[in-house]
C-alpha cells in the first residue's frame, strides 16, 4: 500500500473515532460547545438529529441504528490499528555503504520485492514478506503456500536459506528469516 493510500485511511480512521469522542466531551461539558461550533458547523447536524423523537423509533429501529454505529465504531479502530506498527520497528530504508561519495541505501519496498522473488525462485507460491526492524539488521517475516507436490518443511528451509542468500549477496543486514506456510497452493 503506498503512503497516498495509508495517509487517506489514517485520516479516515481518526475522523470515525474523533468524532463520537468529541459529542461525548461536548456531551458532558469538558468542551464548550460554543468553540467546538464556531470550527464546525456542528449544531444543524444536532438539531436535525434533535427533531427525531426517540418515541417514534420502534425496538428494531433502534437496536440496527446500535449495531451500525458499533460496527463504525470498529471498523475505525481496525483501520487504525491496521496502520499503527505495535511492537516492531519497521524501518523505511536502511544504509547499505555510508562511505562519502559512495553512499547507498535501499528501502524497506525493495528488500520485501528481493525475498518475495527469492521464495518464488525455489518454488514458494504466493508470498508476502513483513519486515522489522532491529538495530541495523531486518527481521524478515515471510508466509508461503506450498504447492501440492512438495513437502511443507523442506520447501520452508529452501525458502528461508535462499532469502538469506539473495539478501546477502545484495549486502542487506539480516538479523533473522520467518517462514510460516499458510497452507497449499490451489
Amino acid at each position: 500500500m503506498n503512503a497516498f493510500n495509508r495517509l487517506i485511511l489514517l485520516i479516515l480512521a481518526l475522523l470515525l473515532l474523533a468524532v463520537p469522542v468529541v459529542l461525548l466531551l461536548i456531551t458532558y461539558g469538558v468542551i464548550p460547545a460554543d468553540v467546538i461550533n464556531q470550527y464546525t458547523g456542528y449544531r444543524a447536524a444536532v438539531q436535525t438529529l434533535g427533531n427525531v423523537s426517540t418515541s417514534s423509533l420502534t425496538t428494531g429501529t433502534r437496536t440496527v441504528i446500535a449495531i451500525v454505529g458499533a460496527l463504525v465504531a470498529l471498523i475505525a479502530l481496525l483501520l487504525l490499528l491496521r496502520e499503527l506498527t505495535l511492537g516492531r520497528r519497521v524501518s523505511r530504508s536502511t544504509v547499505m555503504d555510508a562511505t562519502p561519495g559512495r553512499e547507498t541505501v535501499i528501502t524497506a519496498n525493495a528488500v520485501k520485492t528481493l525475498a518475495e522473488s527469492a521464495a518464488r525462485e525455489v518454488g514458494a507460491e504466493s508470498p508476502s514478506v513483513s519486515l522489522a526492524s532491529d538495530k541495523e539488521s531486518y527481521v524478515v517475516s515471510t508466509g508461503i503456500q506450498v504447492p501440492l507436490s512438495d513437502n511443507y518443511a523442506e520447501l520452508a528451509a529452501r525458502t528461508r536459506e535462499n532469502i538469506r542468500r539473495v539478501l546477502g549477496d545484495q549486502g542487506v543486514p539480516v538479523k533473522d528469516v520467518e517462514i510460516t506456510v499458510r497452507g497449499t497452493a490451489t
